[in-house]
């Protein structure tokens, strides 16, 4: 029998709602473990996401896999990775309105689905898009939100850090709040060598 998330997924993978379906190459589902406590969103597939069809796996992937290493987390076991849309905007713009308002329902579903005890939102398009579109990254980062009753945490995307690496240090102190609270809802004896 076809699980949920295999159903979602077929219907995402098909999807014709925007017109971001015809300039892709790929839908970017996301990908990780379906069964995760930890949900990352960020703002779309690029290039190398359109060129695969997974999701982070330029050079802003590298380096949250190395951030997620050095939590003690990795994408198979504790978390899952998806976008406010699932189709590369051309020239790697900004969605437009119509394009997130088209996935949104997509990613709500993933959240349903999954039932992560923990969300991080990987900036500002990623926090406008789900939780307050009147909200800055700058203003809220890394204080919990409770949005839909689950910790949720907006952080600097990964390609903030690679325009301006002054900006790792409040992502690292970020993603330190996140294992402290991985290990008070999940698991007590989360190691991660750096904390």
């Amino acid at each position: 029998m076809i699980s949920e998330f295999e159903k979602l997924k077929t219907e995402v993978l098909s999807c014709s709602k925007c017109q971001l379906s015809r300039t892709r190459k790929n839908v970017v589902f996301g990908e990780g473990n379906p069964d995760a406590e930890i949900f990352l969103i960020g703002e779309g597939p690029g290039r190398d996401e359109d060129l695969t069809g997974r999701a982070f796996v330029g050079r802003s992937g590298q380096l949250l896999d190395k951030i997620l290493a050095a939590c003690g987390f990795n994408r198979k076991d504790h978390v899952f990775i998806g976008n406010i849309i699932k189709c590369r905007p051309p020239g790697n713009r900004l969605p437009l309105p119509e394009e997130r308002a088209a996935c949104l329902p997509f990613l709500l579903k993933q959240i349903e689905i999954i039932h992560p005890k923990i969300i991080i939102l990987l900036g500002a398009t990623a926090l406008n898009g789900l939780v307050d579109p009147k909200l800055r990254i700058t203003k809220v980062r890394g204080s919990w939100i409770k949005w839909n009753d689950l910790w949720t945490m907006p952080t600097f995307h990964p390609s903030a850090l690679l325009r301006n690496p002054n900006l790792k240090r409040e992502t690292w102190e970020d993603f330190k709040k996140v294992v402290l609270k991985y290990r008070e809802l999940v698991d007590p004896e989360h190691y991660s060598k750096y904390l």
